[in-house]
């Protein structure tokens, strides 16, 4: 009996700390955590339904293109983890870019090491540049 009441109390300390600990991890009180809004982003993209990686094309050379295009870009150590991630569509070597960058040296770069590719016909860079 004496070792079944240990473990109760060892279960409810360990259940006290985890609530304390969660309490200690919130916004304090009348502090709001600010919510993301991609307002911007998400009207920008409504007017070009054609042009969302669920609607990326799966050709096996836009496949391949894709990839090769994706090899390049982080192949070059210079770019930022941002530039790494930009979102890559292809369709018929038409390659699009999506996404934020650092710079305007980093989309300059990314569509340049994007056309660089062959099969690449043309770059539709629209990569953002990161404020914050």
């Amino acid at each position: 009996m004496k070792q079944m009441s240990k473990k109760v109390l060892a279960v409810a300390l360990v259940a006290a700390l985890g609530s304390s600990w969660a309490l200690a991890q919130t916004a304090p009180q009348g502090q709001a955590t600010p919510a993301a809004d991609n307002t911007k982003m998400n009207n920008r993209d409504k007017g070009d339904p054609a042009q969302t990686p669920q609607t990326q094309s799966n050709a096996k050379a836009d496949r391949e293109l894709l990839a090769s295009v994706r090899r390049t870009i982080v192949k070059d150590k210079s770019l930022s983890t941002s530039a790494h991630n930009v979102k890559i569509l292809v369709e018929g070597g038409v390659v699009t870019l999506r996404g934020p960058v650092k710079s305007d040296e980093e989309k300059s770069k990314v569509e340049s090491l994007a056309k660089s590719v062959t099969g690449v016909t043309s770059v539709d860079n629209k990569v953002d540049i990161k404020t914050n």
